[in-house]
């Protein structure tokens, strides 16, 4: 099913030290395995609801007869996290979310915790190298895109430690890399709108070599409306995606949206 069991103990204590687990904390495994990560956690005291579809893995999970441990036999994707902790009112605000994650799910199922972003306080993944600096990228990098904007306004993002593909069994053909995701208090801005925007963010960054100004204008703005935008938001023409700040593009949707009507009548 595409997954890379972590076989390294060196790497797993790291892992679990990072997550930091606490007796008061409900504890979602992704792809539990059998069980490598699955009962380091279980040992803390907190709850552990371990999520693996793979039913010739779940007896690994099952001959301990951990109390804490709840097994889920389901594909992580078609559950419903709500329903998942509807019981569990103890750990309110106190949900970690953690995984090592199979490469082909990690963009739907992060775009799913971002939807459902209230449940979690956070999230702890190994995910690929590259995917996962995409998501903590900093302006002005190569790597800053939708997915860094998109995640970085509601949790604070870092990229702790690279795993070796030696680490895994079988070994992958790339890199891995731990990443935490720590939900703010306040996103760092409100958007009114999260799908206009998110729409707004993937066609500004659509061809990385163009300016930012003429990835726009194939959203229909006329170049003298988007002038305007630029020239009030002290924006150059010249400026390429990646070089504006969180702040600048969340501040030039909001315009743009707010006198779009204007420009199109």
């Amino acid at each position: 099913m595409g997954q890379h069991f972590l076989k390294n103990p060196g790497i797993l204590r790291k892992i679990v030290q990072t997550i930091s687990p606490q007796e008061n904390d409900l504890l979602i495994e992704i792809g539990a395995g059998k069980g490598a990560l699955t009962f380091p956690l279980a040992r803390t005291g907190g709850k552990v609801i371990a999520i693996e579809m793979d039913k010739n893995l779940t007896p690994y999970l099952k001959k301990k007869e951990i109390l804490n441990i709840k097994i889920v036999e389901k594909d992580i994707l078609k559950i419903d996290f709500r329903q998942l902790i509807k019981n569990k009112a103890n750990f309110k605000k106190k949900v970690k979310l953690v995984g090592n994650l199979p490469y082909s799910i990690s963009s739907p199922l992060l775009f799913k915790v971002l939807a459902e972003r209230e449940i979690f306080s956070e999230c702890h993944f190994l995910l690929q190298k590259e995917f996962a600096e995409r998501v903590c990228a900093k302006p002005r990098t190569k790597k800053f895109a939708p997915l860094s904007i998109l995640f970085q306004i509601i949790f604070s993002t870092k990229l702790h430690f690279i795993v070796s593909p030696e680490s895994f069994s079988p070994p992958p053909r790339v890199e891995s890399a731990l990443i935490s995701l720590k939900k703010r208090d306040k996103p760092l801005f409100s958007i009114d709108n999260e799908e206009n925007f998110k729409k707004f963010l993937k066609g500004s960054f659509r061809h990385r070599r163009k300016t930012l100004f003429n990835n726009l204008i194939r959203f229909n703005y006329s170049p003298p409306f988007l002038k305007e935008a630029f020239d009030k938001l002290n924006l150059s023409n010249l400026l390429r995606p990646e070089e504006l700040t969180i702040c600048q593009f969340v501040s030039l949707f909001k315009f743009l949206t707010k006198n779009s009507a204007k420009d199109r009548s």
